[in-house]
């Protein structure tokens, strides 16, 4: 007889990426969907219950609904000892950052502002590049553009690859960052990490790092082209969190490109 299906519940059920979640789930051997729970104001039917009911039920959690609401997620999911938590929200600030690493001192969390394997393949190269590619001769710009409904800028993949990139070179990410450039900025000095954004329209995500020189430039880029590829990834990300000692991982963790220990 084969193990028991692991049980999956999914936060903001009602948003885009909470059906999208609730779809894979539906349709993966192995999981089962436990429970879907959105706002606390959001009328109750059959297919919904409380957030209560819905930790209860569940040995993971898939949530992608906001920073805050993420943030309260985890401290309820760490009072109790469990589910173990999969975070795809994006755009935290310092203390909700700090109560999702609390709650990770108790339970599992996987946290990642992107659960596609072809960005985790991106942010692995760009790190390799950044290493290789001397600052002193190649500036790196990060571009990315979405929907016009996105909330938040940079995006939260955008942030990986710089992290990639600054961690390349040895160095923070907030020391060397620009995020704007208006009027009068003066000439670029090396070592800086730029980003781009565009928002528009339906677009799922696109992201690029381009490392330029004098002479040559080199592009390293992915295209998303259906939401579902990060709710596939988020549903291995959840099968993978169940049974985890307490800690905060990342998809790298997931795929394996990190060691346990490192996020």
């Amino acid at each position: 007889m084969g193990a028991d299906p692991i049980r999956i519940g999914v936060a903001g059920a009602l948003g885009r990426m909470g059906r999208a979640v609730s779809d894979v789930v539906a349709h993966r051997p192995g999981a089962v969907l436990a429970a879907r729970f959105d706002q606390p104001q959001t009328r109750l039917d059959a297919d919904l219950t409380t957030q209560a009911e819905a930790l209860a039920a569940s040995d993971v959690v898939i949530d992608f609904t906001t920073p805050a609401a993420s943030a309260t997620l985890a401290a309820a999911c760490a009072d109790r000892g469990g589910p173990a938590l999969v975070i795809g929200s994006t755009g935290f600030s310092e203390t909700e950052a700090r109560l999702i690493r609390a709650a990770a001192e108790r339970i599992a969390i996987v946290k990642s502002g992107n659960f596609s394997l072809g960005v985790n393949m991106l942010v692995g190269l760009v790190r390799q590049a950044a290493a290789a590619l001397p600052a002193a001769h190649y500036d790196i710009e990060i571009l990315e553009a979405h929907h016009r409904r996105k909330i938040d800028a940079p995006s939260g993949t955008a942030l990986m690859l710089g992290e990639a990139a600054a961690e390349g070179r040895g160095v923070d990410l907030p020391t060397v960052q620009v995020r704007l450039r208006d009027g009068v900025t003066g000439p670029r000095a090396d070592g800086q990490i730029g980003f781009c954004v565009m928002r528009g329209g339906g677009l799922v995500g696109e992201h690029a790092v381009s490392f330029a020189a004098e002479d040559e430039i080199l592009t390293l880029s992915h295209s998303a082209r259906d939401r579902g590829l990060f709710a596939r990834g988020a549903v291995e990300a959840a099968l993978w969190a169940v049974g985890r000692p307490p800690g905060l991982y990342s998809m790298q963790s997931v795929l394996g490109f990190l060691t346990p220990g490192q996020a």
